[in-house]
């Protein structure tokens, strides 16, 4: 991450804010380290809220459980269908 740069947030797990960082690979980082410029969410994400109130929020075919840990495994069919979603969902979008 580079101090006073702007990222996207393409997710939201526990609260924390999942960031394609500057190593192009998506991550979660705390939200308290982020100062937030645009807070509306995209209408495509679904979100949902944990048993302790926690929030969950992605787009639709990103959200099952192992999915991330699924691409960070290398899982080849889960990479494709990640970059091809952040693709088509999020390259009309500016960073927040």
């Amino acid at each position: 991450m580079t101090i006073g740069k702007t990222y996207l947030v393409i997710g939201i797990e526990t609260d924390n804010f999942r960031i394609i960082d500057d190593s192009d690979i998506p991550f979660l980082y705390d939200n308290n380290q982020f100062e937030i410029i645009d807070p509306e969410e995209p209408k495509f994400w679904v979100v949902q809220c944990g048993e302790d109130q926690e929030k969950y929020a992605d787009p639709e075919s990103w959200n099952h459980p192992g999915f991330f840990e699924d691409f960070h495994d290398g899982i080849s069919s889960v990479v494709k269908q990640l970059w091809a979603d952040y693709r088509d969902l999020y390259s009309d979008k500016t960073s927040v």
